[in-house]
């Protein structure tokens, strides 16, 4: 199939999908919110509702509003004015979108996130329940990183491209759309790629630099579409300055480029467990232990473990790593670190004589998934 009919192919299927707008795109080089784009974009989103696409819509530029507000010459680089900056320019930016959509009778629900929003199970669920709800209403959900109540680095997501995958994957979209300043992924020549079969063999194109205002970079983008992909949903990176960016890539038009998913769709658990939760450590495992799991769909067994890294207790997520260091699986682990410091190697007869219980497999197959494609 050529990358044109796979386009036309993927986008014949929408019938969700979720937007996500940076800060850089939303603001000129002033620092002030660009109301002409933002006007365009609604316009699109409220055209694909009529023609019953539905769209939840993950919305940088609080922080690049409140800098326009405030004056500041970039953005802040300590904690507490940035959160600051968050707040003061987080209603501004709704009221905005607010006035936009009722031009075409549509609500916004104001969704904001944090990082344990979706780490935590219950809270991930209602995070879907929420924006099902909202979509009923006849609203956009509108979401946004929670930044002002992160505390420190660890607790962010570093930027809304992470968000916006965990949404695609949380609530099954049939698409996510990433719109930048960028035509979408480019070349070593600068020209751009249509096409992307498998992210990990574009990671060399990626540019370090960011923009003064935004938080991520194409790597985050990069890392977000193979959240995505991996999945079993498609991705697609676009440059949201050109006229009528969404309904021309639903059209199949050959503009952005266009990451194709896995073959298999992960059930909604997989995804959780691959993309929301951050690992509590990690367990290294032997060549066997890695045929069993990537080839033959096997549970880990602790006479696959060869080492563990991190301090964990029984019920956390932790990943799975091959000899050389390469993570391969992620999943909910039935032992403690400790535990498994003093049974790691050992057939499972002789378990229960270390240990004083009876044993179980280290990761049963029903509570992990695979990150890496076949």
């Amino acid at each position: 199939m050529s990358s044109t009919e796979l386009r036309k192919q993927i986008m014949s299927g929408v019938r969700s999908l979720v937007v996500k707008v940076g800060t850089a795109l939303l603001t000129g080089d002033d620092g002030q919110l660009d109301r002409a784009l933002i006007s365009r974009l609604v316009k699109q989103i409220a055209t694909l509702r009529e023609q019953g696409i539905l769209v939840t819509f993950v919305s940088s530029g609080a922080v690049g509003a409140g800098i326009g507000i405030t004056g500041q010459a970039r953005r802040p680089r300590h904690m507490p004015v940035l959160q600051a900056t968050a707040a003061i320019g987080q209603p501004a930016l709704m009221a905005i979108y607010a006035k936009e959509f009722a031009k075409y009778g549509l609500f916004v629900g104001q969704v904001l996130v944090g990082r344990h929003d979706f780490e935590e199970r219950i809270r991930y669920v209602n995070i879907s329940n929420t924006i099902a709800a909202l979509h009923r209403l006849n609203a956009v959900p509108i979401i946004n990183e929670n930044d002002t109540v992160s505390v420190e680095e660890l607790d962010r997501f570093a930027d809304n491209d992470t968000i916006a995958a965990l949404l695609t994957n949380l609530i099954q979209a049939d698409l996510m759309v990433i719109l930048t300043t960028v035509d979408g992924l480019l070349d070593t020549a600068g020209q751009r790629v249509d096409l992307v079969t498998q992210v990990a063999d574009v990671q060399s194109l990626v540019r370090t630099d960011r923009s003064k205002l935004g938080s991520g970079g194409m790597t985050a983008k990069l890392g977000s579409t193979r959240f995505v992909t991996d999945a079993g949903e498609p991705a697609v990176i676009a440059n949201g300055r050109t006229p009528n960016v969404l309904l021309r890539l639903l059209a199949g038009e050959k503009i952005g480029t266009v990451f194709a998913p896995a073959p298999k769709r992960m059930a909604a658990r997989q995804r959780w467990l691959m993309s929301a939760v951050r690992p509590a450590g990690s367990i290294t495992v032997d060549a066997g232990a890695v045929r069993a799991l990537t080839t033959n769909g096997k549970s880990l067994l602790a006479s696959g473990v060869t080492a563990i890294k991190g301090k964990f207790d029984r019920g956390e997520v932790v990943s799975v790593t091959t000899p050389e260091g390469q993570p391969i699986a992620q999943g909910i682990c039935n032992y403690s670190s400790a535990e498994l410091e003093q049974i790691k190697g050992l057939k499972s007869a002789q378990i229960a004589t270390r240990l004083g219980h009876k044993a179980s497999e280290v990761i049963h197959r029903d509570n992990l998934v695979l990150i890496i494609r076949k």
